[in-house]
């Protein structure tokens, strides 16, 4: 089942609401959805009721036609009226939203119960379509935000619109495309002194300099290896089997490999590398170089080893930290020049068995 449809009123209190529907209302329902009985607003209560009562909005368009988007779509455009009925609009506007403007009444979504009336109103008005709509939606939730909207502007929806396009305008230097904006404008526009600020860029052709935001600062990693693996540390060698058991595993959450570390825990940053990105379960200790294996022509300084703790198959492609039978696989990290030790044997020997001791 899908989640009930999804609401734009400001007020509504508990989004996730339920109720209970019998067998027979749900048929029933369906019926009159199937048979087209009722307005639009009909229809989008009907569908909101089906959605609340967990009924598969695909199951809906088998039994009805009604594709899911326009479930939705219709659903919202509903409590839109409703909303706006409910703060009160007049006879004219109630005909209009009542005709075939769903589309105009959904556009309205955005805006708060009183300004929806206010919207329906002049909708109403200059009957206006989708692109009207969604303009006067526009254009009466800029006015809302702002701060600085100029005195010969009120915020009735149609100065709301004017005040748009008189910002428009002014921002054009194509003489076209600013006589476009400034048609618009007079097209809507309420109050005398809205009327002429508009009036005025008829003779005042200066452009006002637009400020554009600032960009943010956007990086990508292109390379998993970019990306690094914290890994827990356990401590420096030497090290017992229970002291390096005893460190808690760390779950990273993608895709930043967001990390919660446990109080007391230490940890370690490590290029995301195939090998350790590909553990399993890693600890990492530090050690020298002369404690480890096949390290004969290096010069002494200290490493990081990391040890995959659920990897306990022996190959003889790798070397294995061993006590008393305890094995893992492991990879060196040097300091200062961070790269992957490899080589093997068939059999651990003394200088494997110091990795731990």
């Amino acid at each position: 089942m899908t989640d009930p449809a999804p609401s734009f009123d400001p007020d509504r209190k508990n989004p996730n609401a339920t109720i209970e529907l019998s067998e027979t209302e749900i048929r029933d329902i369906l019926g009159q959805l199937r048979r087209k009985e009722g307005n639009w607003i009909n229809w989008g209560k009907l569908c909101r009721q089906l959605h609340l009562a967990q009924y598969d909005p695909k199951d809906i368009f088998e039994e009805t036609g009604i594709e899911a988007s326009v479930q939705n779509y219709t659903i919202v455009a509903a409590q839109v009226y409703d909303s706006a009925i409910n703060v009160g609009i007049s006879d004219r506007a109630r005909a209009y939203c009542e005709g075939p403007h769903s589309d105009v009444l959904y556009e309205l979504r955005v805006l708060n119960h009183i300004e929806r009336a206010a919207a329906a109103e002049f909708a109403a008005e200059k009957n206006l379509d989708v692109d009207g709509g969604h303009l006067l939606a526009r254009a009466m939730k800029m006015v809302a935000y702002s701060s600085t909207m100029p005195a010969e502007f009120t915020k009735h929806p149609g100065d709301a619109i004017a005040y748009q396009c008189w910002q428009q305008a002014r921002r054009k230097k194509d003489l076209q495309d600013r006589s476009k904006a400034i048609a618009q404008g007079f097209k809507y526009v309420h109050s005398d002194t809205a009327r002429k600020a508009l009036e005025e860029l008829l003779t005042d052709f200066s452009v006002v300099a637009t400020r554009k935001a600032p960009i943010l600062p956007f990086y990508r990693v292109d390379q998993e290896d970019e990306m690094p693996r914290l890994i827990p540390f356990a401590g420096e060698n030497p090290l017992s089997a229970d002291q390096v058991n005893a460190v808690v595993k760390l779950e990273s959450i993608e895709p930043f490999r967001i990390v919660e570390f446990p109080a007391g825990m230490r940890g370690v940053p490590i290029p995301g590398w195939a090998s350790i990105i590909g553990a399993i379960d890693p600890v990492a200790y530090s050690d020298t170089t002369d404690q480890l294996p096949n390290t004969v022509d290096m010069k002494r300084e200290t490493v990081l080893v990391v040890i995959d703790r659920a990897d306990r198959d022996w190959t003889v492609t790798n070397y294995f930290a061993i006590e008393r039978g305890w094995s893992a696989r492991g990879a060196v990290v040097r300091a200062g020049d961070p790269r992957l030790a490899t080589g093997g044997q068939s059999d651990p020997d003394p200088a494997t068995e110091a990795h731990l001791r």
